[in-house]
């Protein structure tokens, strides 16, 4: 098993039962430590604030493509 950075995300490395190379993200496994905000939050907070700031960018981008076209309630 190897553990590194690619594709701008860390992953773990590993040979599946027919010998093939897979890696998946490491967040779904062990191998990393758990978040400390998840721990000390211990479920009482739905989202990270890093996260929310992401979905805002995120939405920023779109509105900012989208030129003709405002975000409003009925939408």
């Amino acid at each position: 098993m190897a553990f590194r950075r690619n594709w701008g995300e860390e992953r773990v490395y590993f040979h599946n039962e027919d010998g093939k190379l897979v890696s998946i993200p490491s967040c779904w496994t062990d191998v990393v430590p758990p978040d400390p905000f998840v721990v000390v939050s211990a479920g009482r907070a739905l989202f990270r604030t890093e996260d929310l700031m992401a979905l805002v960018r995120l939405i920023e981008g779109w509105e900012s493509k989208d030129e003709g076209t405002k975000w409003t309630e009925e939408m």
